[in-house]
C-alpha cells in the first residue's frame, strides 16, 4: 500500500487458546468504527483470550483508545481477557500517559501474549 491507508487492515485468526486480531494502519476517529464492528462480531463468539497485535499501528487517537477499552470491558463481561501486543513507542506512551498500561496486559510479541 503505497498511499496512506484509507481503512485499517484487520486480520483475525483463531487458535485453540486465543483469537488473534492483527491491525495495521491508524486507529482514529475515521477508522475506529470499522475496528469496533470487527470487535463486536468477534465478541459474539465469546473468546476467552483476544490477542490484539498492534505492531502495525503507528497512531491511535482517543476514539481508538475508547474502542480498545470497550473491547476489553465487553470481553471481561464474559470472563475473557484482552492482551495488547507490539505497541510502538508513540502508541505505548499514550497508554502510559492515560495509565491504561495498568488496565491492559501488554507484551512485546504474540508468543509472549500466548503465555500471559
Amino acid at each position: 500500500m503505497s498511499e496512506r491507508q484509507q481503512n485499517l487492515d484487520i486480520r483475525t485468526s483463531r487458535e485453540p487458546d486465543a483469537t488473534i486480531v492483527k491491525i495495521s494502519g491508524e486507529v482514529d476517529l475515521r477508522t475506529s468504527p470499522q475496528l469496533r464492528d470487527v470487535f463486536l462480531e468477534l465478541l459474539e463468539t465469546k473468546p476467552q483470550r483476544v490477542i490484539l497485535d498492534l505492531t502495525g499501528v503507528g497512531y491511535v487517537d482517543s476514539s481508538g483508545v475508547g474502542t480498545i477499552v470497550e473491547l476489553k470491558r465487553r470481553a471481561m463481561q464474559d470472563n475473557g481477557t484482552v492482551i495488547l501486543v507490539g505497541l510502538q513507542a508513540r502508541v505505548r506512551s499514550l497508554f502510559e500517559i492515560t495509565r491504561l498500561d495498568k488496565f491492559f496486559t501488554i507484551t512485546a510479541t504474540v508468543d509472549e501474549a500466548r503465555q500471559a
